[in-house]
């Protein structure tokens, strides 16, 4: 066989700057994974993770570049692949490790913070930008991220010193000493020990943490778990005041030899007891009525979960909870939890007869009949349509899970109905983060791709309603929703393409979801939006082109299209926006493997005058894009003069040599004779 075959059939060995790449990007990968920070430092690590995840588009385009990466650069990325490494080294130790340790070491765990951001500093200011191949906007966000680390060396952000000082008081007492409740109040709150999950929780997460810190581990330990007895005393004593069970896990068997084991979401966090008559607070949160009401009638203002503080003191029913409850309990064959008889207050912002009316139509929505349902679900969608106040009064009351339910449903009217009301509840900020929360976006995703036309409009505009937060751009973007976006761009109405249009942008912006969208055919779908003058579609298009020239597929998508003479056209007779994205977009044309045809072919087709129109009088962008454009020209320009100087020269150079050649005397000679 032929060794070349050979070599070709091998695969393909992955060199050092491809391995630390990958290194790179798995680090950034995990670090993202890690959530839950203590209390204590809950900003220090959440700023720490925020920052580095910024960094994850720099190693996306690194190992989607074919440019090799130098070696000065590939020293650089080693060394910002260690300060990786005790970074997040540090932020598992904020969310895993415990939080009396944390706290107590407060002085180690802030030397910590200075020591892993000086070390991120100093790795990106290694870095040479000019030798590695990323776009402009992600060298922009890596430089951005390096100045923020550059400020934050600088600083100490300060810790609660109050927090710091009880624990320590308490912790050096002995260990039959008196504590003042107040203190151990605040400790329970400030820690986040609330409950009997959460102290067993810290007793492990304390031994395994002391266990391998070195020192002396046996007093450590001694120390402080006698410092956490205090802390679950007082709060089993509490919790025993208002009325809760010395073993609230265990419930009565009702003849039955076996107990069904209760799902964690259908306990009362306060209680752990299954609930029967569960109630929503400002935060989200669900609670058994009768103990967040104790809670609240004690003088606390904070949810006793998650420690925010209640924006309103309102309890609202949570009607789907309950149903389910209901089901669970009838399903392994126990007696439900009775409900006390009550009348429940209307949320804030909300009038007594609205929110009877919410209550009555989430009723119909959570039956079995079909007609009931849909009803229901067509005025919800009128409701949150018309206000504010309604999108939080129909959100607190528990209706996007049943909402997100109907998404898959049969009925079309319904299903539209349902994705509709979802995207005007969407309207409402605080709306946003509980629809995703509650696994809304599959749901979306199969409207739009199933659902009726109208349906599918309104499902594309609510995933760029969800998308205009960033993470949430993460989650679509994974979901499988680029495919059909990009199918509505290409059959919907006029509307449904400017909806799918809008989303895609919105989508595009992030960098992992760029790829997706030039595979699932978006660069040729535009070029026809492009090329249609009945579309009306130019803005979005070029808009959308222009993002997705950064990425190499897109590049080389949009070269593969032969875009080239539909851009010229634009930057001579568009409009200033339209211009300006054009440009951008020939920018980055211009800055890859095929940049020298894609030059000459600008200079043949005479873009110098309308290039220095718009720097005289384009947009702010369109100004610094031809203005690039220019200076690429005329290097161009350059490179060809010396060129062909240089072949003149050479031309001149083997005339001169064949005229200096002497003549063969002995050939003449014989010719003569």
């Amino acid at each position: 066989m032929d060794e070349g075959a050979n070599e070709a059939a091998a695969p393909e060995v992955p060199t050092a700057a491809g391995r630390v790449v990958d290194r790179l990007a798995e680090a950034v990968e995990e670090i993202a994974g890690i959530s839950d920070y203590r209390n204590a430092y809950k900003k220090q690590f959440c700023n720490l993770s925020r920052r580095i995840k910024l960094l994850a588009p720099m190693f996306e385009e690194l190992k989607e570049s074919k440019d090799p990466i130098s070696k000065p650069a590939v020293g650089a990325l080693e060394k910002l692949n260690r300060a990786l490494d005790s970074a997040k080294d540090l932020l598992r130790l904020g969310s895993e490790g415990s939080k009396i340790f944390l706290v107590l070491e407060r002085d180690r765990i802030m030397e910590m913070f200075q020591v892993v951001t000086f070390q991120l500093e100093q790795a990106l200011d290694k870095i040479p930008f000019d030798e590695i191949d990323i776009s402009d906007e992600v060298k922009e966000q890596v430089e951005l991220v390096h100045s923020q680390f550059k400020r934050a060396k600088e600083r100490i952000d300060a810790t609660d010193t109050e927090l710091h000082t009880d624990l320590l008081s308490v912790y050096n007492m002995s260990a039959d000493a008196k504590v003042d409740s107040t203190i151990l109040q605040s400790l329970a709150e400030k820690l986040q020990l609330m409950t009997i999950s959460d102290l067993k929780q810290e007793s492990i997460a304390l031994h395994e943490m002391v266990v391998s810190s070195g020192g002396d581990p046996g007093k450590v330990i001694e120390k402080m778990v006698m410092l956490l007895k205090k802390v679950k005393d007082f709060v089993q004593t509490q919790q025993s005041e208002m009325g809760t069970p010395a073993n609230p896990r265990v419930l009565p068997s009702h003849g039955t030899t076996k107990t069904p084991i209760i799902p964690d979401d259908f306990r009362c966090p306060i209680s752990l007891e299954l609930m029967g008559d569960p109630v929503i607070v400002s935060t989200g949160q669900t609670y058994e009525r009768g103990y967040i009401k104790k809670w609240l009638e004690a003088g606390h203002n904070t949810c006793p979960k998650t420690q925010q503080k209640l924006s309103s003191t309102s309890l609202t029913p949570n009607y789907v909870l309950r149903s389910l409850i209901m089901r669970w309990c009838e399903e392994n064959g126990m007696e439900p939890p009775k409900r006390p008889a009550q009348t429940g207050k209307p949320p804030s912002g909300c009038s007594a007869s609205e929110h009877a009316k919410v209550v009555d139509l989430l009723h119909k929505l959570s039956s079995q009949n079909l007609e009931d349902q849909r009803s229901a679900a067509g005025e919800l969608r009128l409701l949150a349509k018309r206000n504010a106040d309604n999108r939080a009064c129909i959100a607190e009351a528990g209706a996007i899970p049943v909402l997100v339910s109907l998404l898959v449903t049969h009925d079309i009217r319904t299903q539209e109905h349902a994705v509709t009301a979802l995207l005007n509840l969407s309207i409402f900020e605080e709306n946003k983060g509980k629809i995703i929360v509650s696994g809304a976006v599959p749901g979306i995703v199969h409207v739009l791709k199933r659902g009726s036309m109208e349906a599918r409009e309104n499902a594309a505009a609510t995933l760029f309603s969800l998308s205009v937060v960033d993470r949430n751009k993460v989650i679509i973007g994974e979901s499988g929703a680029i495919p059909p976006l990009v199918l509505l761009l290409s059959e919907g109405s006029q509307r449904g393409k400017k909806d799918a249009a809008t989303a895609l942008f919105n989508l595009c912006i992030y960098q992992g979801n760029k790829g997706k969208a030039v595979r699932a055919g978006v660069i040729q779908t535009l070029m026809g939006l492009l090329t249609d003058p009945e579309a009306s579609m130019m803005d979005e298009a070029l808009a959308i082109m222009a993002i997705l020239s950064s990425h190499p597929e897109g590049k080389a998508a949009i070269t593969a299209a032969e875009a080239l003479p539909v851009l010229i056209k634009v930057i001579r007779s568009g409009s200033p926006r339209n211009k300006e994205n054009a440009a951008a977009v020939l920018v980055h044309l211009c800055n890859g493997e095929q940049q020298q045809q894609h030059l000459a072919e600008l200079q043949e087709q005479g873009m110098m005058e309308p290039l220095f129109a718009m720097v005289e009088s384009g947009t702010d962008r369109g100004k610094r894009k031809a203005a690039q454009l220019l200076e690429r020209m005329n290097r161009f320009l350059d490179q060809q003069k010396e060129a062909h100087v240089q072949a003149k020269a050479q031309t001149r150079a083997r005339i001169q040599g064949l005229m200096d050649e002497p003549r063969d005397t002995t050939t003449s000679a014989s010719t003569d004779t």
